[in-house]
């Protein structure tokens, strides 16, 4: 039995997904669902290190949250974007809970006046102490890659927040910046399309705004951590 908070949104996995939406369907068994060798996981860290982030390779979904538990310190505020792979590893039910921290994001659904939240997210959701996220690609050249639809997450990534936690199944580990770009828009974003057919009831999602972190800021390196996942994790 894990150890590990139950997720609650099982029905959003990839696999549940694939099971679910036609149009996801003929993805099921892409490589991309599936995880990368041993090798090719500590050349990922390697390569990311080599680009100033700190990574912690860890062997489970257990190990994962405990890890992601580890790196928040008590009275810290914490937001995170969506991320299958917080929910898959009951990040996102344990922050529901009583914590030791700030959970700002719950701060942000309370309010339910949309420009009011919008602003919220402009606000306190980017300027935590702790923004934790996911990416849909990490290069053996050390970049990390992700998309985002509303902005929220790019702006928190990149300079808002004051740390910055990813966490990343090694099945999103890719060759170059152009194979993460393939992976983003053609594996990716049919998978949160259709999450977003699921959830909201919209066609599909978009791939907005579109972020390559190539290395760590050299005045503030350790402010980007990376949870690394030996096996599949989110998509």
């Amino acid at each position: 039995m894990p150890s590990h908070p139950e997720n609650t949104h099982v029905n959003h996995t990839f696999a549940a997904l694939a099971k679910s939406d036609a149009q996801l369907a003929p993805l099921a068994d892409h490589p991309y669902t599936k995880a990368a060798s041993e090798e090719r996981v500590e050349a990922a860290k390697a390569s990311l290190e080599a680009s100033g982030f700190k990574v912690h390779v860890v062997s489970s979904r257990d190990e994962a949250f405990e890890t992601l538990k580890s790196l928040i310190p008590a009275g810290a505020s914490v937001n995170n974007a969506h991320s299958t792979s917080l929910e898959e590893v009951g990040f996102i039910t344990y922050l529901k809970g009583e914590t030791e921290w700030d959970n700002v994001h719950a701060k942000i659904l309370a309010e339910k006046d949309y420009a009011k939240q919008g602003e919220l997210r402009r606000t306190i959701g980017s300027t935590v102490d702790y923004y934790l996220t996911s990416v849909s690609a990490v290069t053996e050249t050390g970049a990390l890659v992700h998309g985002d639809l509303s902005g929220s997450k790019v702006g928190g990534v990149a300079f808002g927040a004051k740390n910055v936690i990813v966490l990343v199944g090694s099945n999103k580990i890719v060759k170059d910046e152009d194979e993460a770009y393939k992976r983003t828009h053609e594996f990716a974003l049919a998978a949160e399309s259709a999450r977003a057919r699921d959830a909201y009831g919209v066609p599909a999602s978009a791939v907005v705004h579109y972020e390559v972190i190539k290395k760590a800021n050299p005045f503030n390196p350790s402010r980007i951590q990376v949870v690394l996942v030996k096996g599949a994790l989110g998509f």
